[in-house]
Parts: structure tokens; sequence; C-alpha cells
């Protein structure tokens, strides 16, 4: 009896579970064949049935093209109720308001580039960053960034007065050539604010750096030129705050306002017809992209690219259903978090999407 026993557990038809079955369009599992040769348009395509984080590439794709399809509709003012129309808040040109935000190694590295060709094109309505994100930008107008080693030693680069930010390197001579261009501009700025009663936020003064850099190879210098506001709440959180408390300790006076700042992005965020929302890195840049959000019951439209985890409880790390419970995406949303390295994935999405809607316009 046991032998026959066995015989009859062992039969595939008792071990195996009937599953229900799919759907005939839903989506296979298929890979890349490098049989086809080397189509790297059709690489990039088949992510999205690959698995992983290759697939969440896939809806990344997907994700941003949706916000470009319904930035192509014009902006209907909304009303305000009275039946006067709301005021524009923002340079808005499209029924979908795209908020990018970036940690500043995105600027250190050669993300750069991809993020200035979206300032250059006007693809994006709203740049954060940090203040990392602005004075990388401006220093690389005076003089490069060189590749190093993640294991390089400290003291060793310490005595050379070089600075390492992963396995790239900054030489300290660097900042001393944006404190040399940026210092008169500080000193304009304190005049006119005196004289003019110009209220200078961070938004502004980044405006101007732009203005004043005059460099096609900024992203600050683009956003200036395409009228896109660059906020950056921590705009002291770096050396352009050392220069700052330098100049202020010799010439005290010059204000930075963030609170105008606040109310202008906020008011953007409420006078968008629609919102997308993509985001390098976590830190500031993110939640100040989804905290104007909440003020509009959500974005519509949203990517996160980094490589932080929601085990610490992090906002840096929190996956975008954790912003839902928030109000800071759409419940009916269908976000995307893709766990990479952006300077891998950013630059294959803009070849993806952007890029590629640049070149059809």
């Amino acid at each position: 009896f046991k032998g026959n026993m066995a015989h009859e557990l062992h039969k595939p038809t008792n071990v195996y579970r009937h599953s229900v079955p799919f759907p005939e369009d839903a989506p296979k599992v298929q890979g890349y064949d490098f049989n086809q040769g080397v189509n790297y348009k059709a690489l990039m395509q088949s992510f999205y049935n690959t698995g992983f984080q290759a697939t969440h590439f896939g809806q990344a794709v997907r994700e941003i093209n949706r916000m470009i399809e319904k930035r192509k509709q014009p902006w209907n003012a909304p009303d305000k109720g009275d039946g006067e129309k709301h005021p524009p808040f923002c340079p808005c040109r499209s029924s979908c308001t795209i908020f990018l935000g970036y940690t500043s190694n995105m600027i250190s590295s050669g993300v750069r580039e991809s993020i200035r060709f979206l300032a250059q094109h006007r693809m994006v309505d709203v740049l954060v960053t940090t203040a990392g994100g602005i004075e990388e930008d401006l220093i690389k107008c005076f003089a490069p960034l060189y590749l190093g080693d993640f294991h390089m030693s400290g003291k060793d680069l310490s005595g050379c007065f070089c600075c390492r930010i992963g396995n790239l390197l900054m030489p300290d001579h660097n900042y001393t050539l944006l404190h040399i261009w940026i210092t008169p501009i500080l000193e304009q700025m304190l005049l006119e604010q005196k004289n003019q009663g110009v209220h200078w936020t961070p938004s502004k003064m980044i405006h101007r750096l732009g203005k004043e850099i005059n460099n096609p190879e900024s992203v600050c210098y683009w956003a200036y030129k395409s009228d896109i506001p660059v906020f950056s709440p921590a705009l002291t959180d770096g050396a352009i705050g050392d220069f700052l408390y330098l100049f202020s300790a010799d010439t005290p006076g010059l204000i930075l306002d963030i609170t105008e700042d606040i109310s202008r992005m906020n008011s953007m965020a409420l006078a968008a017809n629609s919102t997308g929302i993509i985001i390098l890195g976590g830190g500031v840049a993110k939640h100040h992209i989804c905290n104007a959000n909440f003020w509009r019951q959500g974005a519509d439209f949203a990517v996160y690219v980094n490589t932080a985890q929601e085990s610490d409880g992090s906002d840096s790390g929190a996956r975008p259903d954790e912003a839902v419970t928030w109000g800071k995406i759409k419940a009916e949303a269908k976000p995307v978090k893709v766990i990479a390295d952006a300077t891998l994935v950013f630059p294959l999405l803009v070849a993806e999407t952007f890029a590629v809607s640049a070149n059809k316009d």
C-alpha cells in the first residue's frame, strides 16, 4: 500500500497545481535575440519584456512618453471660481507641467549633458536640485572634473588638494575659480537689492547666474534662456553657501527669500492642468517636488530612478506608492521606480523618450 501511495503522490497531476489560464494578450518574458544583429533601438524596446529592473525601465519609458503626449496639448488656465482665469505662475506651455529633480552628483557626472539637452529644448518646465547641482554646473564652465577610482586613498587625495566624488575627482582650485567669478555678481546683486528694491530668491539668483555664465554647456544657462525656473531650497548647503558666508562677513545685507520661492513653486503645481515628475536620486530634490504636487492632490505621472531602499523609512528610498498615501501622487496614476544607477539609466531614458520626440518635431 505504501508503495502504491508513493507512486500516486509522485504523479505530476498530483504534485503540480492547476494554474489559472493567462489571458491571450498577457505580456510574455522574452529578451533580445542577438542573432538578429545589434539593433540598439530593438534592444531598448526588449527591456519591457525582460523582467526585473529592465521591465521597470520599459515601464518608465512608457510613463515618460505619456507625459510627453499629454504635454503636446495646449495649457488651459484654471478658473478661480469667480469666472476669472487663474494667472499663470510659471511659463506653462502645455497641458502637462513636467518637474525634473536631480541630486548634485548627476551634474558632477556626465548626466549633466542629458539634463542640459532637456533644458536647451524646453522639454521640461521646472528643475529642482541641490546646491551642488548649481555650483558644479557652473564650475564645469571654468574647469573639468576628472575620472578617478572609488578606491583612491582619501589621505593621498587630500594631500593633493583634490576632492573625490565617487570615482570622479574635483580639484580644489576649481572652487577658487568659481569664487572669483561669483563675488562681483554677489556685489551687484546687493546693489540692486539696496538701490532698486530687487527681492532675491534662490531661483532668481540661479536665473541670474545662468545669464552671467553665458556658456551653452551649462544647464543653468539654458534654463535662463528657456525661461525654466530652477529651485534649490538648500542653495546654501555647499560652496555657494561658503561664498555667501564670506561675502556677508565683509559686506552684510544680501537676502535670499525661500518663502517666495516655495509660494511660486506650489502655485505652479496648482496652475498646471496635469503634472509629471521625474526624479533622479532622493533627498531634498525628491521631496520638494512631491510636496509641491501635494497641493494639487498629486502628480498624474511619476518616474523615480534611484538605488535607495525603503527599509530604513527614508523618503529617499520610499516607493511611489508611499507618496500616494500622502496625496503627492494620484491614486489612479501608474508611477514607476527604477532601482538603478541613474548614470546608466537616465541617458537611455532620454534616448527612448525626449530625444525621439525632439527628432520628430
